[in-house]
């Protein structure tokens, strides 16, 4: 390491920091519980625990009798410090931090020159997350990053706080796992080893962005076999450990084990000495959820022989004070608190708005993680809460589809070609959805955005996707930075969102104003053609009960009746045509057939009179079952919808029935005798 400040340090191995003065740590010991002894405070000369460079050595168990090494201050007084608030549990408003002391060797002589990190800037740093399930995103994007070493699950879950019984967030998979060395890098500040472009994380902020956005405090459980000698590792990031002792640095307490083949066991890895990692130990059973070794190395026994595991608690809360994320309403989601209440309405276009993906990924985990990556790695699935998250392809969804050829350019030079999947979503117009998918290395970056916006509606139900890798999001990867490549790449997406319209608007219902009077007459009667065959019914339709009375016929929307309404004047106009030159040539015809009574002279053959005649019959039956047609097609359609509104009600009755279950099961009913 060089005396520069280009890197932060968390730790160091020639200078190890000192942990909270006495006076802070024994003014306040708020979240200690009372069967767990915090750690006693002695010999000033040992300095605190941090991170080390990973050796080897003789290991003894932990004594609990041995004093926890702290500094105790041997200089003049320090000067009197208020002590520190406690922590706010809502994340927007935990930001406000009170040194309680500054470390008394933070200027002493020979000390090494660093760059320091007030605790302040967890807070600070993960203020860059304005939505949850984009740190929760982070923590994916790690796991499938891990595909590499062999990861083929990540799991999602609730994790009930042994201490005090509230939820939090658990994460795992069965990657590679990191040694010691890497859990330090991966709990301090810059770095990052995920170089190549088959890894999707690059800066090396996100899991401290995203964990520290998510709760307060983070546990870390890693399992490692690199090198042939198997290692665990266990690190806490706690804001709330740094700001309840008032520290003016951030510390990370961590600890390590290492396979022994002589005992077939796990024994404790010591990097530096026996009263670093006893101090280490100590604020990890004392800020933790678990309170004794034996609980922390518990949590290795479902991880196979590699793999991490992350626990999120003292999770946050939104500002009306209620926990961020919901683990409640749905036993196999999770859902953002308050974001998921639908609006009671009656119209079809809204439930089905309501209902589509664009809707539900806001609030629904399970939603936005279907939808998170263009193609999930072969043979690697992402579980959530003991369900497998189902993908979610947006081009599925698309009708009368189109691949449109984008080739970026900047200063002269062509980026590499992208290709556009555009189209109308199933279900348009009614459904109000539009915009593009932006991928980032097989990452969503921005979802449905919004390219294209007027008050007229032109390009309602138009949706793309399409994969850019010319153009870098921010950190966060909820947004893409704003570029002239970003900017030139917004340009075409509206020019494509219109042209797209232009063509194929009127497919599905809309009149086309920018097509001649004929063509736009002829899509009507083109759509009305496609229905005029004489088909089966659906299964769906033909399982209903549907009524054959006028009354029962669903009545069509404005809209769509209008449209109809021109379809059949125009048919109609074309028709009394046609039946006005067949009358005037079956009139002509009967003077000709009386003239050939009268003077044997040629006329027109009988059978000819007859096939127009059928003809004429047969065009009229023609229009009357195309509009049989049109209205059995609008009958399924309502029965569908309906269909949906039902299966959703269905759905909530079910939670609300199981939670009665459980409310049932939970009480204390004695049968009487």
């Amino acid at each position: 390491m060089t005396s520069g400040a280009e890197v932060i340090e968390l730790s160091s191995d020639e200078e190890e920091e000192p942990v909270p003065s006495t006076t802070a740590l024994a003014r306040r010991r708020p979240s200690s519980p009372p069967d767990v002894k915090p750690p006693l405070l002695a010999d000033a000369d040992v300095k605190p625990p941090l991170l080390h460079p990973p050796g080897y050595g003789a290991l003894v168990p932990v004594k609990t009798e041995e004093p926890v090494p702290v500094p105790v201050a041997t200089a003049s007084p320090p000067p009197r410090a208020l002590p520190p608030p406690r922590i706010c549990r809502q994340f927007w408003k935990s930001g406000d931090y009170v040194v309680a002391r500054r470390n008394p060797d933070a200027d002493a002589p020979g000390g090494r020159n660093r760059l320091r990190i007030n605790p302040r800037f967890l807070h600070s740093n993960a203020t860059s997350h304005k939505w949850a399930f984009g740190a929760i995103a982070e923590l994916l994007d790690n796991a499938i990053d891990e595909v590499n070493t062999g990861a083929t699950f990540v799991c999602v879950n609730k994790f009930t706080n042994p201490r005090d019984g509230n939820p939090s967030l658990l994460i795992q998979d069965n990657g590679g796992g990191m040694d010691p060395e890497a859990l330090r890098r991966c709990m301090s500040f810059g770095f990052s080893d995920k170089q190549s472009d088959a890894f999707i994380g690059q800066y090396g902020n996100g899991f401290k962005t995203s964990t520290m956005r998510l709760g307060a405090d983070v546990i870390v459980f890693t399992q490692n076999q690199n090198n042939g000698v198997p290692t665990r590792s266990i690190g806490l990031l706690s804001y709330t450990f740094l700001m309840e002792t008032g520290c003016d640095d951030v510390l990370v307490p961590t600890v390590d084990y290492q396979y022994d083949p002589m005992t077939a066991s796990y024994i404790q890895m010591l990097r530096h000495d026996q009263k670093l990692f006893s101090s280490n130990l100590g604020i990890l059973l004392k800020w933790s959820p678990f309170v004794s070794e034996a609980e922390l190395l518990k949590q290795f026994d479902d991880m196979g022989e590699h793999g991490t595991k992350i626990i999120v608690f003292n999770l946050w809360f939104n500002d009306d004070g209620d926990m961020e994320l919901d683990f409640i309403s749905d036993e196999k989601d999770i859902l953002i608190t308050g974001a998921h209440k639908k609006v009671k309405t009656n119209k079809l276009e809204k439930i089905a708005t309501q209902n589509y993906i664009s809707t539900r990924l806001r609030y629904s985990l399970r939603a936005y993680a279907s939808i998170l990556y263009l193609h999930v790695p072969d043979d690697f699935k992402i579980v959530l809460r003991g369900c497998d998250v189902e993908p979610h392809n947006i081009v599925n969804d698309l009708m009368y589809r189109e691949c449109v050829l984008y080739k970026p350019q900047i200063a002269g030079l062509t980026e590499s070609s992208v290709i556009t999947t555009i189209g109308f979503v199933k279900g348009a117009p009614d459904i109000d959805v539009q915009g593009f998918n932006v991928y980032h290395k097989n990452r969503l970056i921005s979802p449905f955005w919004k390219v294209a916006n007027n008050s007229y509606g032109k390009g309602r139900g138009v949706v793309g996707i399409l994969e850019a890798n010319f153009i870098k999001p921010t950190h966060d990867k909820q947004d893409f930075e704003k570029s002239n490549l970003y900017q030139r790449l917004e340009t075409r997406l509206k020019e494509m969102t219109y042209e797209y319209w232009d063509l194929h608007c009127h497919r599905v219902g809309y009149d086309n104003k920018s097509l001649s009077k004929a063509d736009r007459a002829l899509n009507r009667a083109n759509r009305m053609n496609a229905g005029s065959s004489p088909i089966s019914a659906p299964p769906r339709l033909l399982a209903a009960n549907i009524p054959t009375s006028s009354c029962g016929i669903p009545r069509l929307s404005a809209s769509a009746a209008r449209e109809k309404i021109n379809s059949l004047e125009s048919h109609s106009n074309n028709m009394m045509g046609l039946k006005r030159k067949l009358d005037s040539f079956c009139a002509m015809t009967d003077n000709a057939d009386d003239q050939d009574r009268q003077n044997h002279t040629d006329g027109v053959d009988v059978s000819q009179r007859k096939r127009f005649s059928e003809y004429r019959t047969l065009t009229l039956e023609n229009d009357k079952l195309r509009n049989e047609c049109l209205q059995y097609e609008e009958s399924e359609k309502q029965l569908v919808m309906k269909e949906q509104k039902l299966r959703s009600e269905i759905a909530e009755a079910k939670k609300k029935y199981q939670g009665l279950l459980k409310e049932l099961g939970s009480l204390d009913v004695k049968e009487e005798k």
